[in-house]
């Protein structure tokens, strides 16, 4: 997974979509949350069941736990493969489950003839539903954001087509599994085979190249995941 995701929809249709007969604490509202680029390292809302409801929290979209600080950039993304029994992610697992609400994400696909060039493409549901990622996160409410804070998607191996466009994709987890995920009721053991069995197949996706603005952080706007065609040519001349 490249590092690249889109969440422009309202909270409040991420959280309908779920179905949680759950008091909301904070963070909820229908404005439009309309981020069609988000990037690592920025602020993002993650959800987290907790004993009183359901939190939604802006964090930020990469973590290291405090003895890694500073040796390298806080990864954004955990491997289904060793996320549970691995070192690095000792401090999330099991207890900071969480979900990244989403509505697509891109990857790059280099150029055979010029591996240096590369086409984004944007992987989507194929009915048009919401995403929710699964995720671990570290979260310390206050007034102010916390150094601490941040979070990570879990990814998975890439199967079918999937995989001409990457081998690797965010675990993405069907409504239920959602909820089953950040239920604090559910046992570590059946938290880690949602992580190795959960993620929804490629026949689930959609995919489509867009144009090349996505590649700057600073571009923002739904023009980013418009396909590329015939009639709408936007960044092929650069490829």
């Amino acid at each position: 997974m490249c590092g690249r995701y889109s969440m422009y929809e309202s909270m409040d249709h991420y959280l309908r979509q779920l179905s949680l007969d759950l008091v909301i604490i904070n963070g909820y509202d229908h404005e439009p949350i309309g981020r069609y680029n988000v990037a690592p390292s920025t602020r993002v809302e993650v959800l987290r069941q907790l004993e009183g409801g359901l939190s939604v929290d802006r964090v930020k979209w990469g973590w290291s736990p405090s003895w890694a600080k500073g040796k390298q950039p806080d990864p954004i993304n955990a491997r289904a493969e060793t996320v549970v029994t691995g070192r690095f992610f000792k401090g999330l697992w099991p207890h900071g489950r969480a979900l990244a609400p989403a509505n697509g994400w891109f990857e790059w696909v280099p150029d055979l003839t010029d591996p240096k060039r590369k086409q984004p493409y944007y992987i989507t549901s194929a009915d048009g539903g919401p995403l929710y990622f699964a995720a671990l996160a570290e979260v310390h409410q206050d007034i102010e954001p916390d150094e601490r804070d941040g979070f990570v998607i879990i990814t998975a191996a890439a199967d079918q087509g999937l995989i001409d466009i990457h081998d690797r994709k965010p675990l993405v987890l069907a409504p239920a599994l959602a909820r089953e995920w950040i239920d604090p009721t559910t046992s570590p053991e059946r938290a880690a085979q949602i992580v190795e069995q959960g993620c929804m197949p490629a026949a689930e996706f959609r995919w489509y190249p867009v144009g090349k603005a996505v590649g700057n952080v600073r571009n923002e706007g739904q023009a980013l995941i418009v396909p590329i065609n015939d009639e709408n040519p936007q960044g092929q001349l650069e490829f």
